[in-house]
């Protein structure tokens, strides 16, 4: 992936615009469009994403005319394209002429034509005419002058990210033959020993369909990994399309956050020359805006750090939640400053024009069903001005003194079936620690765990069920060194395989914790047991035994009073914290106060309750975000100047209730810019 310096971002302006399919509308209403985007302050749009009907309605027969003058009316008034590959659902006339290009569910149940995505991406015949369509894509605008990036698909496996047809089942064996080399060695790996499972011919394997039962753990582990790897291939194999004839970047939108667990988007990154993201808000949630920040601290390290860009989120409601809330006056700027202020160098959204007719026709738009006179357009006329206020954050990057260890394959494996408790889930412990930081204004990096970890003064490990033993080895090696690290109930405990480590829970970390669990004592739903120093905790506790950690609380009730359940173990120059329970959230917040104050991490800046503060730097620069989430008023002790509205301030920033201050701050001394910048963990 190219690094934001190196030539991987088009430009100097932050990029701002939207998904535009000016194929939905008559030409008339293209003028009006783009005369409304100058209005705005839009210069970047997507084009031409679902509009594979359209470019090819027939087989090998291409229509371009309209995507000619589309293209060329948005570079007559300055506003450049993300062009789509268009391959991102297949037209009705491929599906009647290829049935087999549909995709199955483990039931066996086809999925039909009629809403998007339905393509097996096993399927040779969908892989060979998306990327013929690709070619003439690429062929026709590789030198148009308004396409400053391409964009492959449209992400990649949201509604068909697991196929179980004939197709997939014979694309798993071929991938199971590539991992394993032989049957004895899958045979080993899946533990087939176990309720006569065992194969002896490669063609007695399948996906992991409908079965009487469980299905073998690691066959769906496998299969997830599988699945992963099948969409990862269809957006490489698009890319090396473009990459024969195109010179400018090429990109993807991931879902992290949006509903993209499916995917591995760890491994992907190396594929895309910049990072793309798509978030939307669950509505229901009143503190929706931190699932924002997880998810913009998750695509930021996804990215290592760089710049990225939101290639899609809301205006105001989107139309395929129970219940589609609209965004409240303020929210759509906060949103999109949030996600800039963790390191967005380019905000878009789900579509330019609201549709007439179709599935999301009730999906909030830059230009509603109402118009420009609306509340709406005016906050994105206003949101357009002050990108271009911060076009100096361009390529700057994102403090961060903690980092988070995060992986897919740790997901997968831990919401498999049969296991201790339906209630451990992988991102709850992820999101509480994750908020807890963000209540104490500390801003973190989610990482892979073979991530290199030096420079961050402070990491948590949250539900960490698969773990490989040379990530394991890194986090000991980083405490050793000096760092501090906390690790939560049920991490550790298998191994890629999903075989159980032998030995006592936890597993991997069980050394470096100085600890051992005998035994998981999961309790019932809604019951809640109390620690001796006034924490309450719920869904889980274990039998754990001190192997040399000191305890700093224990079970005062329930199944285990007088059991430890929170240590810290001094290893080498450093500290490995546990957490064998599920902390509410006053007692996650202390817990989370209590590392930060051993690890030496402060907050961006002292900020009230419910204030957002993050702070961006480079060239010598730093910027400090502050956005408040609440309906009072907040002040701060800050020195500089805002941005957004130009004036200065010498140590008493005051921001209004809902408003936002983005202040070049002065006087602010260099800190730790990005992971592996060299700097050393502080020994506490």
């Amino acid at each position: 992936m190219r690094d934001a310096q190196d030539g991987g971002w088009p430009g100097e302006a932050i990029f701002y615009g939207a998904d535009y399919n000016p194929e939905q509308w008559p030409e008339e209403v293209w003028a009006e469009d783009v005369a409304l985007m100058r209005r705005a302050g839009v210069n970047l749009v997507s084009v031409g994403i679902f509009s594979w009907a359209q470019l090819e309605p027939a087989f090998d027969r291409y229509d371009f005319g309209w995507l000619d003058r589309a293209l060329d009316l948005l570079h007559a008034h300055g506003i450049g394209v993300d062009l789509a590959t268009a391959t991102a659902s297949p037209p009705p006339w491929l599906a009647r002429a290829y049935p087999e290009t549909l995709p199955r569910r483990a039931d066996g149940a086809i999925l039909w034509p009629g809403g998007r995505q339905a393509y097996c991406p096993s399927s040779p015949v969908f892989r060979r005419r998306s990327l013929a369509l690709v070619e003439a894509v690429a062929t026709r605008y590789a030198a148009h002058p308004a396409v400053l990036m391409w964009h492959v698909s449209n992400e990649l496996g949201c509604h068909n990210a697991h196929c179980y047809c004939d197709v997939s089942a014979a694309a798993f064996r071929r991938w199971l033959r590539e991992r394993y080399r032989d049957l004895d060695a899958l045979n080993a790996a899946w533990g087939t020993t176990f309720w006569s499972q065992r194969y002896g011919d490669w063609a007695e394997i399948n996906p992991p369909r409908a079965a009487p039962t469980f299905a073998n753990p690691t066959q769906q582990l496998d299969f997830l990994r599988f699945s992963s790897d099948e969409q990862r291939a269809q957006l490489r194999a698009e890319r090396r399309v473009l990459k024969r004839l195109v010179r400018q970047p090429v990109t993807t939108n991931f879902m992290i956050g949006a509903g993209g667990k499916h995917l591995d988007y760890h491994s992907w990154a190396a594929d895309v020359d910049l990072v793309a993201n798509d978030h939307y808000l669950t509505a229901a949630d009143p503190q929706a805006h931190l699932g924002l920040a997880l998810a913009a601290d998750h695509t930021r390290g996804v990215a290592g750090g760089a710049p990225w860009l939101l290639m899609e989120h809301s205006t105001s409601a989107v139309n395929w939640q129970p219940r589609n809330v609209a965004k409240t006056p303020g929210q759509l700027r906060r949103n999109s400053l949030a996600h800039v202020a963790r390191g967005a160098d380019g905000v878009l959204f789900f579509q330019w024009r609201a549709s007439r007719a179709g599935a999301e026709k009730f999906h909030s738009a830059l230009v509603p069903h109402a118009g420009p006179e609306t509340k709406v357009f005016r906050e994105v006329c206003r949101l357009g001005a002050e990108l271009r206020a911060l076009a100096e954050l361009r390529g700057s990057r994102v403090d961060a003194d903690v980092a988070i260890l995060v992986d897919y394959e740790a997901w997968w494996g831990v919401e498999l079936d049969s296991h201790p408790s339906v209630d451990v889930t992988y991102t709850d412990r992820l999101a509480a620690l994750h908020g807890a930081l963000w209540r104490a204004g500390v801003t973190a990096d989610l990482v892979h765990p073979s991530t290199d970890l030096t420079g961050y003064r402070l990491v948590l490990v949250p539900t960490l069920y698969l773990v490989r033993d040379a990530d394991a080895e890194a986090l000991t090696r980083y405490v050793h060194g000096g760092g501090t690290a906390l690790v939560t109930y049920f991490s550790g405990i298998v191994d890629e395989h999903d075989h159980i480590r032998l030995g006592g829970y936890p597993g991997a970390y069980r050394d470096l914790l100085g600890i051992r669990t005998e035994e998981f004592f999961p309790l019932r739903a809604g019951e809640r047991v109390t620690l001796d120093d006034g924490s309450t905790a719920d869904v889980w506790t274990e039998w754990l035994h001190p192997t040399g950690a000191q305890v700093l609380a224990s079970y005062a009730d329930g199944p285990l009073p007088g059991v430890p359940a929170l240590t810290r173990h001094a290893a080498g120059a450093g500290a490995a914290w546990y957490v064998g329970t599920r902390l509410d959230d006053a007692a996650t917040d202390r817990l989370v106060a209590r590392l930060l104050a051993e690890a030496g991490v402060r907050p961006a800046a002292d900020a009230p309750p419910g204030v957002e503060v993050v702070r961006r730097r480079g060239d010598g620069r730093s910027w400090l975000f502050v956005i408040n989430h609440t309906d009072r008023p907040a002040r701060l002790a800050v020195t500089g100047t805002d941005l957004l509205t130009g004036a200065d301030c010498a140590g008493d920033l005051l921001v209004k209730a809902g408003e936002v201050a983005v202040i070049r701050e002065a006087g602010v001394e260099e800190g730790r810019c990005s992971p592996g910048s060299g700097r050393a963990p502080s020994s506490s």
